[in-house]
């Protein structure tokens, strides 16, 4: 009866693993038949831009042209792997352990499982070879362990890194060449050039948001510095030091808030801008780096008003250690 139910457990593997390879191998063409046509009608779409001038928008759309053309290739492969692990069923349905030759086959489908969701069969896929090999196998692959053996082309495909400027410029002029537009390139070979600093127009050294952050945090270290007990400095603190770290500290609170409205408001323009216009969208500030800066604001306020609380410490102090002196004369 054991070796009944062995049998009919390895059949049902080897039926149900072939059955999920077909369906994802028809599936994949369907797919890449309408993502052709799609990637053709975006063509289109890049061409026409380029003609009537707008640069701004073609350079924002290549990169869905590279990231449909990336999944086209992340296509091939899979279904070059799907074909041979469906060649050689029998092999895996007769040993224990995934054979070597295979296994980057195996790995590659189990790492694309959860990046093509439109191939539901991939998930399919990836269960049956947990239950055949294991969870450590299949988190080998998923986490692009050492000696994984996923297809390295197939792991930069399915990348989410934006593409090379590079590669984005010569989309950009294949798209136009295979239209005959006539484009001069200039501009967005410029554009392309650009640092990254270079594009933060109006956020100058004085009043960008790592300025703000950075003086706050070195307040807030100045406060920690600042607030020691009189003993542990000998009783040497004068009466002008707190006030003066007072004066300092609200001094460098009015001037992070107004940078922080200044970063807002141009944020705003920016935005504006990009509405009437199609701009590129790597010129709006990042909203993270507003929420950063206004939280050193307020850890800078609580440092100040630990401040003012150690300044009249000091001063209460001073005023015992007086009474103490005339009660003793």
């Amino acid at each position: 009866m054991a070796t009944l139910s062995s049998l009919f457990n390895r059949s049902s593997f080897g039926v149900r693993c072939k059955t999920c390879l077909n369906l994802a191998i028809s599936r994949i063409k369907l797919l890449r038949n309408k993502r052709e046509a799609q990637l053709k009608h975006m063509h289109k779409e890049i061409s026409q831009f380029l003609q009537t001038g707008q640069e701004a928008i073609a350079r924002i759309r290549v990169e869905h042209v590279i990231r449909e053309q990336n999944i086209l290739a992340a296509y091939d492969i899979l279904e070059l792997f799907c074909e041979f692990i469906l060649a050689r069923i029998p092999i895996l349905d007769t040993q224990r352990e995934c054979p070597s030759e295979l296994q980057e086959a195996v790995a590659s489908i189990i790492f694309a499982s959860p990046r093509c969701s439109d191939l539901p069969e991939f998930m399919q896929i990836r269960n049956l070879f947990t239950t055949k090999y294991g969870k450590e196998f299949v988190s080998s692959a998923s986490e692009l362990r050492p000696d994984s053996g996923v297809n390295r082309t197939l792991i930069e495909k399915l990348s989410v890194r934006v593409a090379p400027s590079d590669l984005r410029l010569k989309v950009l002029k294949d798209i136009a060449r295979e239209h005959n537009v006539d484009w001069d390139s200039s501009s967005t070979e410029a554009e392309f050039r650009k640092k990254h600093e270079d594009l933060l127009e109006g956020l100058n050294s004085s009043n960008s948001p790592a300025t703000a952050v950075d003086s706050l945090t070195n307040i807030t270290t100045n406060t920690d510095r600042h607030l020691v007990s009189p003993s542990a400095q000998n009783q040497k603190i004068h009466q002008s030091e707190p006030q003066m770290f007072l004066t300092n500290t609200n001094s460098a609170l009015k001037t992070a808030n107004s940078s922080v409205q200044s970063i807002a408001k141009q944020q705003v323009n920016t935005q504006t801008e990009q509405e009437c216009h199609g701009a590129n969208p790597v010129v709006i500030c990042s909203s993270d780096v507003l929420e950063q800066a206004r939280a050193a604001i307020a850890a800078a306020e609580r440092a100040s008003a630990a401040a003012r609380a150690a300044a009249e410490l000091v001063n209460f102090k001073r005023v015992a250690q007086v009474s103490s002196d005339k009660h003793s004369k």
